[in-house]
C-alpha cells in the first residue's frame, strides 16, 4: 500500500491512529470548556475563556520545557519507549481532569501532559525516521489529515458524552489512551537505528540553549520562525472558538461540537487528498503560498462573520490554511541530520508551545476587553489580530525556496 510514492506500512498507521486518538483526546474537551469553567467557579462566559487561556498557557509553558528534552530523549533512546511513556502520561492526565472539582487540580492535570511532550513531537520524529526527505511533506500532512479525523470524532463525542454528564468526555479520552499503550506495547517497533542515535547530555537539558542553537542550523531559523508565527495566530481557533461561537450565535456544546468536527472533516479531507496533489502539481512553496493566504482570508472572514452561512463559506477556506503547518515542518526537518529529528520536531513543538503560552492570554484578553469592556463590542476582534500575524510572515516565506 502506497500514498503519495510513500508506501504505508504497520508501524505508520499505528502512529497515525495514535495521533487521531491524541486528537480525539484534545478535541473531546473543546465543546465543555465554557461549562467546565463554570464548574470550578467562572460563570461568566468571558470569564471563562480567561480562565480557560490560562490553563491552556499552563500546559504550552510546560511542554516548552521539556518538549525539546523529550525530542533529544528519542534521539538518545529511541521512538517507541518515549512514545509509550507519553501516551501513559496523557492517560492519567485525562483521570486527574476527569475527577477535578476545583481549579488547581485542572491546572496540575495540564502541566502533568505538558511534562510528557505530548505525542506529537516524538510519532513525527517516528514519521521522519521512515519517510524520505521528498515524502515528508506529504507524510506530514497525513499526521494533519490523522488530526482533522479526531477532530471531527472528538467535539462530536464531547457534546454527545456531556449531556450524560460533565465528566464523561475526559473517562472516553483516558481509555482511549490507556488502550493505545496497550497496542503500542505489542506492535510497535523502534524506528530509529543504533547508529543514528546520539548521545543525550546536559546540554539537552536546557530547553533555551537547543532554541538558540536551533536558530544558528544553517536554514533552519527560517521555517522555524514561520511554524511560531503561524501557530501563534492559529491558535485562534482552540483558543475561542468555543467561547466566540456562544458569544456570537448562543451556540450550545453539541452545536459547538458539531462545528469543530465539521471543520475536522474538511482538515482530513485537506492533508489526505487535497495537500499531497497540489504539492505534486503545484510543489511544496507555491502550495504554502496559497495556504497562508487562505489563512488570512479565514480569520479576516470570521472576524467579521455575524451569520451561520458566512461561517460554513469560511471553514472550507480555513481548513485550505491548515496545509501550511506540514509543509513548513518539512522545511526544517529537511535541513537537519537522521540523528536530530526528534531534536528539531521538539524544538518545533517547543515554539508551539511558546505560541501557545501566548496566544490564549493575550487573544483571550482581547475578547474579554471587546465583549465585556465599556468600549466597542466587537467579539471577532481576535481573528483580526491573528490574520495581521500571519500576513507578517507572507514576505518571508518567499525565503524557503533556497
Amino acid at each position: 500500500m502506497s500514498f503519495a510514492g510513500m508506501k504505508i506500512s504497520g508501524p505508520y498507521l499505528f502512529i497515525l491512529a495514535t495521533l487521531m486518538i491524541d486528537a480525539i483526546g484534545i478535541g473531546i474537551v473543546f465543546p465543555i470548556m465554557p461549562d467546565l469553567m463554570a464548574r470550578v467557579g467562572a460563570d461568566d462566559t468571558a470569564e471563562g475563556a480567561v480562565w480557560g487561556g490560562i490553563m491552556m498557557s499552563a500546559y504550552a509553558a510546560t511542554m516548552f520545557l521539556f518538549g525539546p528534552i523529550v525530542g533529544s530523549l528519542s534521539d538518545a533512546y529511541g521512538r517507541r519507549s518515549v512514545l509509550i511513556a507519553a501516551l501513559a502520561t496523557l492517560t492519567i492526565d485525562y483521570i486527574i481532569m476527569a475527577l477535578a472539582e476545583v481549579y488547581w487540580l485542572l491546572l496540575v492535570g495540564r502541566i502533568l501532559a505538558g511534562m510528557a511532550g505530548a505525542t506529537y513531537i516524538t510519532a513525527t520524529a517516528y514519521i521522519s525516521d521512515i519517510a524520505k526527505p521528498e515524502e515528508r511533506g506529504a507524510a506530514f500532512g497525513m499526521i494533519g489529515a490523522a488530526f482533522g479525523i479526531g477532530f471531527v470524532l472528538g467535539p462530536a463525542l464531547g457534546g454527545l458524552a456531556a449531556a450524560w454528564h460533565i465528566t464523561a468526555p475526559f473517562w472516553i479520552a483516558a481509555g482511549l489512551s490507556a488502550l493505545n499503550v496497550a497496542v503500542g506495547l505489542f506492535v510497535l517497533p523502534e524506528s530509529l537505528k543504533q547508529e543514528n542515535r546520539r548521545r543525550f547530555g546536559r546540554r539537552d537539558l536546557n530547553p533555551f540553549g537547543i532554541l538558540a542553537n536551533a536558530f544558528l542550523v544553517p536554514g533552519l531559523a527560517v521555517p522555524l520562525i514561520c511554524i511560531f508565527v503561524f501557530e501563534l495566530a492559529n491558535m485562534v481557533y482552540p483558543t475561542l472558538w468555543a467561547f466566540w461561537g456562544r458569544e456570537v450565535f448562543a451556540w450550545d456544546a453539541f452545536t459547538i461540537g458539531l462545528t469543530l468536527a465539521a471543520y475536522g472533516v474538511l482538515i482530513a479531507a485537506v492533508q489526505a487528498g487535497i495537500l499531497p496533489q497540489l504539492t505534486k502539481r503545484l510543489g511544496d512553496h507555491l502550495t504554502l503560498t496559497l495556504a497562508v493566504l487562505a489563512g488570512i482570508i479565514a480569520m479576516v472572514g470570521f472576524g467579521f462573520t455575524t451569520t451561520i452561512w458566512a461561517v460554513a463559506i469560511f471553514l472550507p477556506i480555513a481548513a485550505l490554511s491548515d496545509m501550511a503547518p506540514p509543509l513548513m515542518t518539512a522545511y526544517a526537518a529537511n535541513r537537519v541530520g537522521e540523528d536530530q529529528q526528534g531534536l528539531v520536531q521538539g524544538v518545533i513543538a517547543s515554539l508551539s508551545s511558546v505560541a501557545a503560552v501566548v496566544a490564549p492570554l493575550a487573544l483571550t484578553g482581547v475578547f474579554e476587553r471587546f465583549v465585556d469592556g465599556d468600549g466597542t463590542y466587537f467579539p471577532g476582534a481576535p481573528f483580526l489580530v491573528a490574520a495581521f500575524l500571519v500576513l507578517a510572515i507572507a514576505p518571508i516565506i518567499r525565503l524557503l525556496r533556497t
